[in-house]
Parts: C-alpha cells; sequence; structure tokens
C-alpha cells in the first residue's frame, strides 16, 4: 500500500530493491562500504547514472550516508521482520508518512494542550487503557491506538486536523499495523516504552504544556519509524 497508486518500477526502483535487500539480509553489514560505483553498476547490470538514482533513494531513506572521497556505507537496515508485512518498495512511503504525521501530529498536540477540556482528557484516558488492555491480550489495538491520535486531534478546537488524519486513515492504519506487529513480535520492554511514549502525550496535554506535549508526540512517531529499523538510528 502507498500514498498513491504505485507505478510501473523503473530500472532505478529495481535496483534500489535488490540493494536494499542486500542490506535487509546482511551482504552489505551495517558500517560496511558498498562496493564502488562502477562495479555496483555492472553487478546490477545498469549504467552509472540508473545506479546513482537508486542510492539516491537509499540516502534520503537513511539507509546508507555518503562520505566524501570513501564511498558510499550502511547506516542502518530495516528490521528483518519488516519484510514479513510490506514490499521493499514500500519503505520510503512508509517513512515519509511518518514524517509527515511528525509534523502535523506534534504540532496537533501542542494546541490540545493549550484548548483540550475534561471530556478530551477522558477520551485520551479511555483510548490509552484501551491500548493496555490490547497489549495484555496480545492484540494488535490498532483502534485504540487510532482513538487516541484522532482525541487528540479533537481536542484542538481546529477541524483541520482531524481532517487530515482522517484523510490518511489508510497510510496511518497501515503504518500503525505494521509498527504494532512488530512491537508485538519484540521483548515486553518495547511495549512498555511504546505505553510510556504515549503516557508522556497524555501527562503534557493534561498540564497544559504545548511544547512538551509537540516534543512528546514527535518523540513517539518518530521512535514508531525507527524501531522498524536497527543500526545508528535505532533510539
Amino acid at each position: 500500500m502507498t500514498a498513491t497508486e504505485r507505478r510501473e518500477p523503473t530500472l532505478a526502483d529495481q535496483v534500489y530493491d535488490r540493494l536494499l535487500s542486500d542490506i535487509v539480509e546482511g551482504r552489505y553489514p551495517l558500517q560496511s562500504r558498498l562496493p564502488a560505483e562502477e562495479a555496483l553498476a555492472q553487478t546490477c547490470g545498469v549504467s552509472r547514472p540508473v545506479l546513482r538514482a537508486a542510492l539516491a533513494r537509499l540516502r534520503d531513506d537513511g539507509m546508507i550516508s555518503s562520505r566524501r572521497g570513501s564511498g558510499n556505507y550502511v547506516a542502518r537496515r530495516p528490521d528483518r521482520s519488516v519484510m514479513q508485512f510490506v514490499p521493499l518498495g514500500s519503505i520510503t512511503d512508509i517513512q515519509r508518512c511518518y514524517e509527515f504525521r511528525a509534523d502535523v501530529e506534534s504540532a496537533a498536540a501542542g494546541w490540545a494542550a493549550q484548548r483540550r477540556d475534561d471530556s478530551d482528557l477522558a477520551a485520551l484516558e479511555q483510548a490509552h487503557q484501551h491500548m493496555e488492555t490490547s497489549y495484555l491480550q496480545q492484540a494488535l489495538g490498532v483502534d485504540a491506538d487510532q482513538l487516541l491520535h484522532v482525541s487528540i486531534a479533537r481536542a484542538t478546537k481546529n477541524p483541520f486536523y482531524q481532517t487530515v488524519l482522517e484523510s490518511l486513515s489508510q497510510q496511518i492504519t497501515f503504518g500503525m499495523q505494521l509498527s504494532r506487529s512488530l512491537t508485538l513480535q519484540a521483548a515486553p520492554d518495547r511495549q512498555a516504552i511504546v505505553q510510556a511514549e504515549h503516557r508522556a502525550i497524555i501527562d503534557a496535554i493534561r498540564d497544559q504544556s504545548p511544547e512538551a506535549a509537540a516534543a512528546a508526540m514527535r518523540r513517539h512517531i518518530m521512535g514508531a519509524r525507527d524501531r522498524m529499523f536497527v543500526g545508528q538510528a535505532q533510539v
């Protein structure tokens, strides 16, 4: 699933998928140097411009980093479990959705902290308790997670925030399903981290601290994204 209809993959897309698969499978370990561009282009059977387009996308996604005069190095890799749920080509879309959400929802959390009322706080607490119950039952709890984020948007008293989240509901739901599926497969402390992040958002909104609420929301959303990865970017 993507934010837009997926077009036919280009040669650069195919090379991206191939190199990302090699990174996921550990053929190019973390911190290792990729082969020189000329050798890599020959291995992939493409021209240097096509290869460079694929490498640029890998850099944009944070998978590799360039060192001047040295080449390209593996900076991080997707959790291998991610591949159980999504095709390689969707990694970019997932990351961009999380980036967008971090900007929009952190702003929403700040406004919610300024404008929330008692009924908003009750809705947030109810959603948080539903998530806690879901974790105890080893259920995904995506509905409860969505409810929490939508409740924060409602607490802004600005209908545009809720409209934006609703318009992206398909993409957001998919990201939540992926994130929460990986969390259920992980050690119990990862579930505790996720719940603590949600609690920090609610507490900041309760305390009417816009800066703390915005920071807590950004930390949570980017943390959810980064937990799909290992290496330098992991938090």
